[in-house]
C-alpha cells in the first residue's frame, strides 16, 4: 500500500499559537465495498479511551507499558475490536469519524490500512500537543481539502488541548468540522481552559459566517462539559456552555452587553434552527441535540450519566441551502454497552470492552434534486 505523510503549519490570525498537524492519505485494496453517498453524510464522534499503539515511547499511561503486560498483539486485537464496533454503528461504517484519545497518526494509519481497509477511509488527520500522551484525529472517506490546528492559550500559556479544524467537500457541497477534546475537570480552575477553547471556536464561527453564511459547520467531540453544566456547576463559575435562559443572561453581566461579552462561551438552544430568545438578538446560538434527539448520556461517572460528548450545530445547518441536520443518536447498544447498560470500558489487562464513552452519530442531508 502506498502511504505518505505531510507536515503543515498554519499562521492563524489574532495571535493564535500553532501546533503541528500530520496529514496522511492511504491507498487501500481495490476490493472495497461500495457506498451510496447520495444526499447523506454520516459523522461520528467517539472518545475511544486511551488508544495506545504497541510501541513504548515513554509517554504512555502505566497500564499501556510492557511492564504491565501491554503488547503489540493486544494493540492489534484492540484495533480489530474497534473496527467491529465501527461497523456496528452503521453498515460499513460512517463517512467520517472524529476520534479522541489516540496516541499518534500511525494509530489512525494502522486502523484504516488494517481492519478498516475495505471501508474506503482514504484520508486521515491527527494533532497532539508536543509531549502529550494522546491527541485527536479524524478518518474520512472524502478528501480533507483544508486542515488547521488551533492551539489554546490561557493567560499566555498554551495548554495541551488543540482543536483540529478540517474542511471537506462531500458531493461537491462543503462542510467544516471542529474536532475537539476540551480540558477535563481534573485539577483546579479548569473552566478557564474550556472557555478558552470556546473562545477560539466562537471566533472561527464568526469568520466562517462572514466567508459564507450558508456554510455547514459542525462542532464535535468530547467537551468535558455537560449540555446542562450551567445548572450543575458552582453558580460563581461561568461555564463554557450556557443555556439560552434568563438566569444565564443575568449571570453574564447584562443583555445589552452580550454581543460584546460573548467571547468565551457558547450558547446552546433547544430550537431548530437555533435562535436567541433571552440573549441579545445578535448572539450566536448553537443547537444541541441533548434533551431532544439525545436522551440519557454518553459517559457514566460516579453513578450518573453525563452528556460531555457533543455535536453543536449553527443555524446554517437548518437553512436548506446545502447540508442540513437530519438526525442524531447515541450508540447505546452492544458491543458499546455492558450488561448494566453502561459504556463497556476497555480493560487493557483483559482486552475486554471498547471505551468508557459511547459514540454519537450525526446524519446530515442535502437536496439532490435538480
Amino acid at each position: 500500500m502506498n502511504t505518505y505523510n505531510r507536515l503543515y503549519r498554519y499562521q492563524m490570525p489574532m495571535g493564535v499559537l500553532i501546533s503541528l498537524l500530520v496529514l496522511g492519505a492511504c491507498a487501500v485494496s481495490k476490493s472495497e465495498v461500495s457506498f451510496d453517498h447520495s444526499g447523506t453524510l454520516r459523522i461520528v464522534t467517539w472518545n475511544v479511551q486511551t488508544l495506545f499503539d504497541g510501541d513504548e515511547a515513554g509517554t504512555e499511561y502505566d497500564d499501556y507499558r510492557a511492564a504491565a503486560g501491554w503488547t503489540g498483539e493486544k494493540y492489534r486485537a484492540r484495533l480489530n475490536s474497534l473496527a467491529q464496533g465501527i461497523d456496528r454503528i452503521v453498515a460499513h461504517g460512517p463517512d467520517l469519524i472524529g476520534l479522541m484519545e489516540t496516541e499518534n497518526s500511525q494509530v489512525l494509519a494502522d486502523l484504516v490500512n488494517g481492519p478498516l481497509a475495505v471501508y474506503g477511509y482514504h484520508w486521515t488527520a491527527f494533532t497532539a500537543h508536543p509531549g502529550a500522551a494522546l491527541g485527536i484525529g479524524v478518518v474520512s472517506r472524502f478528501p480533507l481539502t483544508e486542515t488547521r490546528v488551533h492551539s489554546i492559550t490561557v493567560q499566555g500559556e498554551t495548554i495541551p488541548r488543540p482543536l483540529l479544524e478540517v474542511r471537506l467537500q462531500p458531493q461537491d457541497t462543503p462542510v467544516v468540522l471542529f474536532i475537539c477534546h476540551w480540558k477535563s475537570k481534573l485539577g483546579s480552575a479548569t473552566e478557564s481552559s474550556r472557555r478558552a477553547s470556546a473562545r477560539v471556536i466562537l471566533r472561527r464561527l464568526h469568520e466562517l459566517e462572514q466567508e459564507n453564511p450558508h456554510l455547514a459547520v459542525v462542532i464535535m467531540g468530547d467537551l468535558n462539559e455537560n449540555h446542562d453544566e450551567f445548572y450543575r456547576s458552582d453558580p460563581s463559575i461561568l461555564s463554557a456552555l450556557l443555556p439560552d435562559d434568563p438566569e444565564a443572561v443575568e449571570r453574564t453581566i447584562t443583555t445589552k452587553q452580550i454581543s460584546r461579552e460573548q467571547q468565551d462561551f457558547l450558547i446552546l438552544s433547544p430550537h431548530k434552527p437555533p435562535r436567541p430568545e433571552h440573549f441579545a438578538a445578535d448572539a450566536l446560538t448553537l443547537y444541541s441535540p441533548w434533551g431532544t434527539e439525545l436522551q440519557g448520556g454518553s459517559y457514566y461517572y460516579q453513578g450518573a450519566w453525563e452528556t460531555i460528548d457533543h455535536f453543536l450545530l449553527p443555524p446554517s445547518l437548518f437553512d436548506l441551502s446545502g447540508w442540513d441536520f437530519d438526525t442524531c443518536m447515541v450508540i447505546n447498544q452492544e458491543p458499546f454497552i455492558n450488561a448494566k447498560g453502561h459504556p463497556a470500558t476497555y480493560n487493557p489487562r483483559t482486552g475486554n470492552g471498547l471505551s468508557d464513552h459511547l459514540p454519537l452519530m450525526l446524519t446530515l442531508k442535502r437536496d439532490t434534486t435538480e
